[in-house]
């Protein structure tokens, strides 16, 4: 049985943002009908003793089952009052429902109140005529050179060294002992010095030692360490020097380059190198013009996004399988909640740009850039399409479109300039 939404008295509040309160009274008369045939319904289902099936009187029904018919009453004729005004009024809530004070009584009418957030409706006034520079992100022969030392390294051995101290770059394996934890037993740590695994003071007292040698020292944690409540502090450690290796480099010859990959020479490898590189700038230049435009466009059409989607992006940080308790949340909220407004609203206004400029990605631009993921893979378009489509990346590639369309235009009605 539906119930007529015509006869419900309705109140919409709206509140911050786009928080909306609906306030919703059912006449006694609709509530009566909807419990008469809730128990007109159990009555023709139960068996009772003494009673044949489908026959038990409602007045025995309403004895032995009136408180809890009571509530089922109460959550279904919430629910369809409910989702029936929303249809009436062409609400789409994002958030679930949250019920606040229900009024009933048997035999008289129930009211109650729910509150829930709407999608924001955004109205983009200014779409064009943005000024944005594109940063320059120069690729020379030192940063080229960086990378074919990390390639040497990648391609290095590492060798034990008995003698002398250890230096930045070797690899140690020690033992550390904290004196302040009576009893406490030695533990074993391999890590590169130089690379950040282990504190300052720390690497500082690795390397005034040589292999075989251990000291007492006093270290201080310091005011970046992961671990708030330990910044800051000293302990009592004894090291011990258990090994030292150095990293012993191949030469940067045809040789290693043949290693690396299908590369005839260390000049064609270093050519490679500089192309990777100038693709990766000019990825970074762009993606700082997009952020700059959309920057620039948000700003022109300043609008607030409901709390709701902002913690759910929150609750998509943490990972679909980690549940955020309520204090969790508040705390990630304080921590991550201008980061992830920002997200949201770069989301929204990407997504009502393309649906009003019609920018949104075809079925038949996915199928090409399908075709061209296939003709990179050597694979067919149907087998990519398949992988896509288990992995449920579709929607995401159709994304990706949409947002280049998007800033294909942005930029086409911009004015974008060089950095020197």
């Amino acid at each position: 049985m539906s119930i007529d939404v015509s006869k419900l008295q309705v109140d919409l509040e709206e509140g911050e943002r786009w928080r909306r309160t609906l306030s919703i009274t059912v006449p006694a008369e609709i509530v009566a009908a909807e419990r008469n045939a809730a128990v007109r319904k159990l009555s023709s289902r139960i068996q009772l003793p003494g009673f044949r099936e489908g026959k038990v009187p409602a007045s025995v029904v309403e004895r032995r089952f009136g408180p809890a018919l009571n509530q089922e009453l109460v959550d279904r004729v919430i629910g369809e009052a409910y989702r029936g005004v929303l249809k009436e009024r062409d609400l789409r809530p994002i958030s679930e429902g949250e019920v606040g004070e229900i009024e009933y009584k048997p035999e008289s009418e129930l009211s109650f109140s729910i509150s829930f957030d709407i999608a924001p409706q955004v109205e983009l006034a200014r779409v064009a005529g943005f000024q944005v520079s594109r940063p320059s992100i120069p690729v020379g022969d030192e940063e080229v050179e960086k990378v074919l030392e990390r390639v040497r390294e990648q391609h290095g051995t590492w060798k034990p060294v008995e003698e002398g101290a250890p230096e930045e770059g070797d690899m140690v394996a020690v033992r550390i002992q904290r004196l302040t934890e009576e009893g406490d037993e030695p533990r074993r740590y391999e890590f590169t010095l130089g690379k950040g695994e282990a504190i300052p003071d720390v690497e500082r007292a690795i390397t005034s030692l040589e292999v075989g040698q251990s000291e007492e020292f006093t270290v201080t944690f310091p005011e970046d360490f992961p671990n708030e409540e330990r910044r800051g502090d000293a302990d009592e450690l004894r090291i011990y020097l258990d090994s030292r290796k150095v990293m012993d480099l191949p030469e940067l010859d045809d040789e290693l380059a043949a290693q690396v990959g299908d590369f005839d020479s260390v000049d064609a490898l270093r050519e490679r190198i500089r192309e990777d590189l100038e693709k990766e700038a000019a990825d970074e230049a762009e993606s700082a013009v997009r952020g700059r435009l959309l920057e620039q466009l948000l700003s022109a059409n300043p609008f607030q996004v409901p709390q709701s989607m902002i913690d759910q992006y929150i609750r998509s940080l943490a990972g679909e399988d980690q549940e955020l308790s309520d204090e969790d949340l508040a705390q990630a909220r304080e921590e991550f909640g201008p980061q992830a407004e920002g997200a949201v609203k770069r989301f929204i206004v990407i997504e009502e740009l393309a649906r009003s400029k019609e920018l949104e990605a075809t079925p038949d631009e996915v199928d090409e850039r399908i075709e061209e993921i296939a003709e990179r893979s050597e694979s067919t378009p149907g087998e990519v399409y398949a992988r896509l489509q288990k992995a449920g990346q579709i929607e995401r590639l159709e994304r990706e479109i949409t947002e280049r369309k998007v800033f294909d235009f942005l930029k086409s009605e911009s004015t974008i300039t060089d950095e020197s």
